[in-house]
C-alpha cells in the first residue's frame, strides 16, 4: 500500500503540479518551487541512505546496469521488454528479482504484475521461488520519469536444484516497447519496431534493499479451467438445443391439438346436424306410421320396437357428440351431463336418484380420452345398479379436492360379496381397466344385503397432461393406483368387502 500511495504521490506532483506552475512566467516562483524540491530530494535521500548502499550497488551493478530509451525526456514513460529461459534441467531451488526505477515503475513476469514502486533509492526484492518454473519466460517494466536524469535497473538471480546460477539483468539487449502496443507484457517474441535499449549512468544512487511479499502461483479452481469451461459451454449449447427442440415440439403440438379440436368441433357438429336430425326424421316417421296402423297388429308391433332402437341409437349419438365436443371439455360441463344422464336413465328403471354434487370445480381442461373412459365407468355402474342391485335409490356424488375428482354411484340394493367369483364380472373389469389407462384407480365395496358402493378416483394432473405416453407410463409403473388416502369414508379393507379393481 505505501508503495502504490508513493508511485501515486510522484506521478501527482510530475503530471499535475508541476505543469501548471511551468504555465507560471515568473522566473522568481519557478526558481521557489526548484529549491523546494531539491531540498525536499535532499531530505528523502538522506533519510533513504542505508550504510550499506556500497554493497548493494556492487552486488545490482555485477549483473545489471541502468538503462532507459535513447532520447531522455521530462514525464516520459518507457516501457522494457526481455525473455529469457530457465533451463528443463533441473528445478527452480530459489529465485529472487532486485528491481528499481527513477522515479517509479510497475513490473511484470509473463504478464502477471508482480509489483510496483515510486522512490528510485529503495530496491525492493521480490522472491519469486513459488512462480518461477523451467521454461521460457518473459519480464516486462513500465518505467516513469519525472525529470532530469532517468533510469530503470533490475536483477534477477535463479539458483536451481543442481546448483546452476541463472543471472538476467538489465542491458542493452532489453527492448523498447513503443507506446501504442497492446498486451505487450505476454508476448513471446519482439516486434519488428522494439528497438534496443540504451545503458545509462545515474550519479549519487545510495540504495537500501527492501523485502517485498512472497509471491505464491495463481491458484485456479476447477471452474477456472479451459476444460470445465468448454465443458460448460458445451452443455450450455445442448441444454439451448434441445430447449429449442421442446419449444418446437411444444408449438407443433399445439398446432396439432389446435387442428384436433377444430375436427372434433365439425364432427360433433355433423353429427348432430345431420345424423341425428336424420334419425330424428326416422322416428317421427315411424311414429306417424304406427298411428295410422289397427291396434294389435303385427307390423305396428315391429315399427314400434323399430321406434324404440332408433331412440336408443339417438341417445347413443348425442352421447358421441357430447363426448367430441372439445366445447364440453370442462369438469363443469361433464358433472352436469353425468347428473342429467343418470336421471334420465334411472327414471325410466323407476329408480329414484339422489345427487351429491360440489358447486365450483376447478377451470381445468378435461380431455376427451379422460371424459369418454370415465363417463363409460360411470355409465357401466349405473347399469349394474339399474340391472342386478334391485335397489330403490341410487346416489350420485360427485367431488374435487387437491387436484383429485371423486365420483361415487352407491345403492341400497341388495349387494354381494365381491370376495366370491362369479362369471359376469366383465362390467367390473372394463370398469378397472378404463380407470387404470387414466392413471386412477376404482373401488368397489359391497356385502350381501348392504348394497354396493363404486368410488372412481383419478387425479386431475394426469387430465391436463392429456399426454398417452405419460399415461402409459404411470399404468405401467404401477399396476394398481389406489386412491390417496381420506378420500372415502366407507372404504374398509379388502376382507371386509372392498376391492380396489
Amino acid at each position: 500500500m505505501k508503495l502504490k500511495l508513493s508511485l501515486q504521490f510522484n506521478r501527482l506532483v510530475w503530471h499535475r503540479i508541476l505543469p501548471r506552475f511551468r504555465t507560471i512566467r515568473s522566473f522568481r516562483y519557478y526558481l521557489a518551487i526548484l529549491l523546494f524540491l531539491i531540498l525536499f530530494s535532499g531530505r528523502s535521500y538522506a533519510a533513504t541512505t542505508d550504510t550499506n548502499w556500497p554493497a548493494v550497488v556492487e552486488a545490482m551493478s555485477e549483473s545489471a546496469s541502468w538503462i532507459w530509451d535513447h532520447r531522455t525526456e521530462d514525464f516520459q514513460t518507457c516501457r522494457f521488454w526481455k525473455k529469457f529461459k530457465i533451463p528443463n534441467e533441473a528445478s527452480v531451488k530459489n529465485a529472487y528479482i532486485q528491481i528499481t526505477a527513477d522515479n517509479g515503475y510497475r513490473f511484470f513476469l509473463d504478464g502477471r504484475e508482480i509489483g510496483q514502486a515510486g522512490e528510485w533509492q529503495r530496491v525492493i526484492e521480490y522472491d519469486i521461488s513459488a512462480i518461477l518454473e523451467p521454461g521460457t519466460h518473459v519480464l516486462a517494466v513500465e518505467a516513469f520519469n519525472g525529470t532530469l536524469f532517468a533510469g530503470m535497473i533490475l536483477n534477477l538471480r535463479a539458483e536451481l536444484a543442481n546448483g546452476r546460477i541463472i543471472k538476467v539483468g538489465t542491458d542493452a539487449t532489453w527492448r523498447i516497447v513503443p507506446s501504442d502496443e497492446s498486451g505487450w507484457e505476454k508476448k513471446n517474441n519482439p516486434g519488428p519496431a522494439w528497438r534496443r535499449a540504451k545503458v545509462v549512468q545515474l550519479a549519487h544512487w545510495r540504495p537500501r534493499i527492501t523485502t517485498g511479499p512472497i509471491l505464491q502461483p495463481i491458484k485456479v479452481k476447477f471452474w477456472q479451467t479451459g476444460v470445465f469451461q468448454i465443458a460448460l459451454i458445451s452443455t450450455c449449447t445442448a441444454v439451448a438445443l434441445f430447449c429449442l427442440y421442446l419449444m418446437t415440439q411444444l408449438a407443433v403440438q399445439r398446432k396439432s391439438q389446435r387442428l384436433l379440436q377444430l375436427e372434433r368441433l365439425r364432427l360433433a357438429r355433423d353429427l348432430h346436424d345431420d345424423l341425428g336430425a336424420a334419425i330424428t326424421q326416422i322416428i317421427l316417421f315411424g311414429e306417424v306410421t304406427q298411428r295410422e296402423l289397427p291396434d294389435g297388429t303385427n307390423t305396428r308391433a315391429k315399427l314400434d320396437q323399430l321406434c324404440n332402437r332408433m331412440r336408443g341409437l339417438a341417445g347413443a349419438i348425442n352421447e358421441v357428440v357430447w363426448v367430441v365436443n372439445p366445447q364440453r371439455d370442462t369438469l363443469g360441463d361433464f358433472s352436469t351431463y353425468i347428473c342429467k344422464y343418470a336421471e334420465t336413465f334411472l327414471r325410466a328403471a323407476s329408480i329414484r336418484c339422489r345427487f351429491d354434487v360440489a358447486t365450483e370445480f376447478p377451470g381445468c381442461s378435461f380431455d376427451l380420452p379422460v371424459r369418454r373412459n370415465l363417463f363409460l365407468a360411470v355409465k357401466e355402474a349405473l347399469n349394474n345398479a339399474a340391472k342386478h342391485s334391485g335397489a330403490t335409490e341410487v346416489i350420485l356424488t360427485i367431488a374435487c379436492a387437491n387436484q383429485v375428482i371423486r365420483v361415487v354411484v352407491a345403492d341400497n340394493g341388495k349387494g354381494f360379496d365381491p370376495q366370491r367369483p362369479t362369471p359376469d364380472r366383465n362390467g367390473l373389469k372394463n370398469m378397472a381397466q378404463r380407470m387404470k389407462e387414466l392413471g386412477g384407480s376404482c373401488a368397489l365395496a359391497s356385502e350381501p344385503g348392504k348394497g354396493c358402493r363404486v368410488e372412481f378416483v383419478m387425479p386431475l394432473s394426469d387430465a391436463r397432461l392429456g399426454s398417452r405416453w405419460f399415461r402409459a407410463w404411470r399404468s405401467g409403473g404401477n399396476a394398481t393406483l389406489g386412491a390417496p388416502e381420506n378420500l372415502s369414508e366407507n372404504q374398509v379393507h379388502p376382507a371386509h368387502g372392498t376391492i380396489v379393481l
